[in-house]
């Protein structure tokens, strides 16, 4: 009796440990970046290994997420979430982050950006961005595209500010509003 009472606390113990490491769904990880207000209406996609993705989930407020956990040059748990006119320039991103350096990375989308055939993010559009060694602690970050602009285009600096928000990479593509705090 004592045999297969401690059996049945064994097998009970074992299938306890594999419900709690049971991944997530992988549409609520997707949406964790996105403010709760935005969840319920934003697509979800998976990405593929030839940079296109499917459709988890059909949305109908114009945003996008998707989990870029483990991908090259991402940290492990990486969640990022933007407009859906933004899918070019993301499947760009990750094109050139899966040659696993930073320099060549950069140096890939620097000469897209140089010939003209980076895609431009849609002008005032949000990234959204959950990352860090794991969900427990991931930070959120946002962004708003502003591509073209610059400091006397919009009157903001183009200089990190403690008190304001600032243009990074102005006069770029990748122009965007860094948010102190964020």
């Amino acid at each position: 009796m004592k045999r297969i009472a401690l059996f049945l606390l064994g097998v009970m113990a074992v299938s306890t440990s594999a419900l709690a490491q049971a991944p997530a769904d992988p549409i609520e990880t997707a949406l964790l970046a996105l403010p709760a207000n935005l969840r319920a209406d934003a697509t979800v996609i998976k990405w593929k290994s030839d940079f296109t993705y499917d459709t988890l989930r059909k949305g109908t407020n114009g945003l996008v997420c998707y989990d870029r956990s483990g991908f090259p040059l991402q940290q492990p748990f990486s969640i990022e979430c933007t407009a859906v006119a933004n899918l070019e320039r993301a499947a760009q991103n990750l094109k050139a982050e899966a040659l696993g350096e930073r320099a060549k990375s950069e140096a890939m989308l620097n000469a897209m950006e140089k010939d003209g055939t980076r895609a431009k993010p849609a002008y005032g559009s949000v990234w959204y961005h959950f990352a860090g060694p794991d969900r427990e602690r991931a930070r959120a970050h946002m962004t708003v595209a502003l591509p073209g602009a610059t400091a006397q285009s919009t009157g903001l600096p183009d200089k990190r500010t403690q008190d304001g928000v600032w243009i990074m990479n102005a006069g770029t593509t990748t122009a965007h509003l860094m948010i102190p705090g964020e």
